[in-house]
């Protein structure tokens, strides 16, 4: 037990839990526009992910099935025994982990841009990413800096690594959101979409960051599937 960590999170409302889950390098006021309406009827909770906000770095891997173990820890601390889970991005990819591994913890499942492994996402923004992780890589054992956005970046060219077929071990009841103009590549969400047994899934107008930038069309389709 010793690898688990104290995570910071924010909480609203009162009811069944509903897990938010941030993005690369964010943390969880991410979601400033979901906790006030999904409040309304959810106890919602936030959490800033390892090495995120305000949560430690601590020793373990830093990777996407770390920060699964890590959530189930939290669950565990909260006393939470099953919970809706809401993942953007990153996030997504560690609530579509977490599902995989523990399908009975796991109410309903909502991934928004989430991603199978490097190739979802639409080249000219891996390519960048790649690049960074390669650079900062070579420099990451003489700068704290760059070991941390290799770390980062990472997590972006490594995870989730998940095969499409492993996704119809999925349980849940599951959303797949993302926007029109995602960085991930609107047939690969459509290919979580098609292999998760009887997902729903809603494509929105915009970008990757529909919940920050979209929020009313976001939580109306959010709040539609969550409470049907």
């Amino acid at each position: 037990m010793g690898m688990n960590i104290v995570h910071h999170h924010i909480e609203q409302g009162s009811g069944e839990p509903l897990i938010l889950l941030h993005g690369n390098g964010e943390d969880a006021g991410y979601f400033v526009h979901q906790m006030e309406p999904f409040s309304r009827h959810f106890r919602v909770i936030a959490v800033d992910t390892r090495g995120h906000g305000q949560t430690p770095r601590g020793e373990a891997p830093f990777t996407i099935r770390q920060f699964a173990e890590d959530l189930r820890a939290f669950m565990d601390t909260q006393g939470i025994v099953k919970a809706s889970i809401l993942g953007f991005s990153d996030g997504g990819n560690i609530a579509m982990v977490f599902a995989l591994k523990y399908p009975e913890r796991v109410d309903r499942l909502i991934l928004n841009g989430a991603n199978l492994d490097a190739s979802g996402v639409k080249r000219s923004v891996q390519i960048p990413i790649d690049i960074g992780y390669r650079m900062a890589s070579l420099f990451a054992r003489r700068s704290p800096e760059a070991r941390k956005n290799a770390e980062l970046l990472g997590l972006m060219v490594n995870d989730p690594d998940v095969k499409p077929d492993e996704l119809g071990r999925i349980q849940a009841p599951t959303l797949v959101i993302a926007g029109d103009r995602d960085m991930i590549k609107e047939s690969h969400t459509r290919l979580i979409a098609a292999h998760i047994p009887d997902a729903r899934l809603v494509i929105i107008p915009g970008d990757h960051f529909i919940a920050n930038k979209q929020p009313e069309a976001f939580n109306a389709a959010v709040l539609s599937f969550l409470l049907r």
